[in-house]
């Protein structure tokens, strides 16, 4: 962490590993991105992919603090999304 620029993560039991979740949660627990381990790295921005499990992978104070661009990362991914519809789609 020290001296990163970006900081991301991602849920820890994806769409048809609800069956893991408990086991990961219990396994993963300590790795929650916060506040504080924000704070060792230089002015990092941070990034989720969603949807995140709020207080799961991280904390809300970071999903929501100034360093957070998850939803301009999910803006973006919405603009891709609807070019390659478009190329996909068209003649």
């Amino acid at each position: 962490m020290r001296g990163a620029r970006v900081v991301t993560t991602d849920v820890w039991a994806s769409m048809g590993q609800e069956g893991e979740a408990e086991e990961r949660r219990r396994a993963l627990g300590i790795y929650r991105v916060d506040q504080d381990l924000m704070a060792l790295s230089n002015e990092a921005i941070f990034l989720h992919c969603l949807p995140a499990h709020r207080g799961e992978e991280v904390t809300d104070d970071v999903m929501d603090g100034p360093s957070s661009r998850v939803w301009d990362e999910a803006e973006n991914r919405l603009h891709f999304q609807k070019a390659l519809l478009l190329t996909l789609m068209s003649d």
